[in-house]
């Protein structure tokens, strides 16, 4: 945790006692040092842009900046993209990592953006979290003859995860309607 951009400099932590069970981790915040933190560093950033932009667009776009970072940085780890490229890895291999990347950023955030117009004001990873929140099962059954059957099974979803099904238009192809909400039963509303 100390090793973050200048917390070393704020936060002076220390660890006490010998055995397990006893041991306490403290910490103490220098007031003074956050105080020459705010003074060397908070408040003053410059931007500069090539644009003919009015100055208060110019400031949404940086703002903007920041949720694409942290969807880029949740979007390129490992629990969604899978490995970061290594220094085995050819130049083709990393070019349609950043790719594959890319794409996933982009159609995110134009689904972040279609929800938010519907009314739904999440973040890319709450959007994504409450999608992933919605499962699938297929059973395919032996067949007689001919094709197999197939049934498709939707978890029951909340207000929520049933306002992104339908707005993204998540139903079977064959018309299956699953469970729509774990609310109360249509009958008692």
């Amino acid at each position: 945790i100390t090793r973050g951009r200048r917390v070393e400099r704020v936060l002076s932590p220390s660890l006490a006692g010998t055995r397990p069970g006893e041991i306490r981790l403290t910490w103490k915040v220098d007031d003074a040092a956050v105080s020459r933190l705010h003074d060397e560093f908070f408040g003053k950033q410059v931007l500069v842009t090539d644009h003919d932009w009015p100055v208060s667009e110019v400031v949404t776009a940086y703002r903007a900046r920041t949720h694409l970072d942290s969807t880029f940085r949740w979007l390129t780890g490992p629990a969604v993209a899978g490995p970061a490229p290594r220094w085995d890895w050819t130049p083709h291999r990393i070019a349609v990592h950043t790719l594959v990347t890319v794409l996933a950023s982009t159609v995110t955030h134009l689904m972040r953006r279609e929800a938010d117009r519907a009314g739904m004001n999440l973040s890319v990873r709450e959007l994504m979290d409450s999608l992933a929140g919605i499962g699938e099962t297929v059973l395919r059954y032996p067949s007689t003859g001919g094709r197999p059957r197939t049934r498709r099974l939707l978890t029951e979803r909340n207000p929520e995860q049933q306002a992104l099904f339908d707005l993204f238009a998540l139903s079977s192809p064959d018309g299956y309607e699953a469970p729509r909400s774990s609310g109360p039963p249509a009958s008692a509303r």
